[in-house]
């Protein structure tokens, strides 16, 4: 059984209304309020409306209800975080939406991803080629946001960090974070990205002194040794730095 379904039918059953509850109600002990679409204006029932006891608080079995976004999504027919992380990525790749909605679609997408299962679910979507295109894309916001996903997906995250490695994600980091006229913030955002997705992961690391070994700074750095990284990455923030200040 689906484990949505699965935790939706345990919640049903821990939460179900003994058969006593009406003579229980008649006792003044609980009582139940329900609003009919005929008692106001309003001919939809407010979705605020929940079991109240006597005293007006919450039933406990409102109140301790532990239904998740994914269990009401199943529940009541609405889209899946897999669904929105789609629909986001078809509003990012269409050429005719707004830069506004993109922007708007960026957001939401840098949300869901914080999620370690949406992160690792980029894979199984076929997303992370969609969302490296958007690191060379024409406009300055969105090449920021594509590095800032990216550096969102594969923070402390050993899997996603190899996804992005052998998708050839990381010497396109090195080369906007080096890039001398991109944007100061997009190249903030891309040593950002490359900064979470170097660190514990050594080849990742080792592809990215290769990429800088160009710039001077191809030295071999230890991974786990956050001193080091820190070193590396630090010395590209005083070249971003630099540039904002020339």
């Amino acid at each position: 059984m689906d484990r949505n379904l699965n935790n939706l039918l345990k919640w049903s059953i821990e939460n179900s209304v003994p058969s006593s509850a009406p003579a229980a109600a008649a006792n003044g002990t609980t009582a139940a309020v329900t609003t009919h679409p005929s008692d106001n204006n309003n001919s939809t029932p407010s979705s605020t409306e929940t079991p109240q006891t006597a005293n007006g608080t919450a039933s406990p079995a409102v109140a301790g209800s532990t239904l998740n976004p994914e269990i009401l999504s199943a529940l009541f027919g609405g889209p899946s975080e897999a669904d929105l992380m789609r629909a986001a990525m078809e509003v990012l790749t269409d050429d005719t939406t707004t830069l506004d909605n993109k922007l708007i679609a960026f957001d939401n997408f840098e949300q869901l991803i914080e999620s370690l299962d949406n992160a690792n679910n980029l894979e199984n979507l076929s997303l992370w080629t969609p969302l490296l295109s958007l690191l060379a894309h024409g406009e300055r916001e969105l090449r920021r946001m594509a590095a800032w996903c990216v550096g969102t997906a594969v923070q402390n995250n050993a899997r996603t960090q190899e996804r992005l490695l052998a998708m050839g994600g990381v010497p396109t980091l090195v080369g906007m974070a080096t890039q001398e006229g991109e944007d100061v913030a997009v190249r903030r955002k891309a040593i950002y990205a490359l900064s979470s997705a170097v660190r514990n992961y050594q080849p990742a690391m080792d592809v990215a002194a290769e990429a800088l070994a160009v710039h001077g700074r191809g030295d071999k750095v230890d991974a786990a040794d956050m001193d080091a990284v820190d070193g590396v990455i630090g010395w590209l923030r005083e070249r971003v730095d630099a540039a904002a200040k020339a």
